[in-house]
């Protein structure tokens, strides 16, 4: 409808409830496959991109891998000063792990201090692919042993810094798409990291290694 000056009427209207359908299916998807404290991807969108991984392999025939990661010394954070400075590790731990890898990597949180990420088209010569993954394990490994330096509420409500030395008990497994489900690369490497946690923690292990 168009008013006395032929102006249109109510499209203004239409337009902001258009934006504001968007704005919600966008946060609606933003909750579905992110982790609502670090904003990485959360399992589903992990296990969504390392199917398509898998499927993509078969045709190219290059070789990724998935790395599963486990905190060392979390527990003793969050039992010590609480789980408002446990969440500030845990952002922390988000940043320097997008930090280590490239843009078409995901890193995704699995819940509590449990992170995986997955490193895709890394070669289609298996050798040079495990080269590859163990290079950014080790970058992995010396990003996360850093200190780290949280600050957190004190009982008076001033803020004081809290210096916490961590590191991490790291799982690589290395696949292409004729190797195995996704549901098998995940147990891979999800079984190389608890054989870096019973080895002595703070290490890095390979599926098959």
């Amino acid at each position: 409808d168009r008013d006395a000056q032929g102006v249109i009427v109510g499209y203004h209207g239409i337009t902001r409830e258009i934006t504001r359908r968007k704005l919600l299916e966008d946060q609606v998807r933003e909750l579905a496959f992110h982790d609502s404290l670090t904003k990485l991807a959360n399992r589903r969108l992990l296990v969504d991109r390392l199917t398509q991984t898998i499927f993509s392999s078969k045709r190219t025939q290059y070789y990724s891998s998935l790395v599963f990661l486990d905190l060392d010394n979390f527990k003793s954070l969050n039992d010590t000063h609480g789980h408002a400075a446990g969440d500030l590790l845990l952002i922390e731990v988000a940043s320097r792990l997008k930090a280590c890898v490239r843009e078409i990597d995901t890193v995704a949180r699995f819940g509590g201090d449990e992170f995986v990420l997955l490193l895709g088209n890394l070669s289609a010569d298996k050798q040079e692919a495990i080269l590859l993954a163990t290079i950014i394990a080790e970058k992995i490994h010396i990003s996360l042993s850093a200190p780290y330096y949280v600050k957190v509420a004190s009982a008076d409500m001033t803020c004081a810094t809290i210096e916490h030395y961590g590191s991490a008990s790291i799982g690589v497994a290395v696949f292409n798409g004729s190797d195995a489900s996704s549901d098998e690369v995940i147990e891979w490497a999800d079984s190389a990291m608890y054989q870096a946690k019973e080895d002595g923690r703070n290490l890095i292990r390979f599926h098959g290694a």
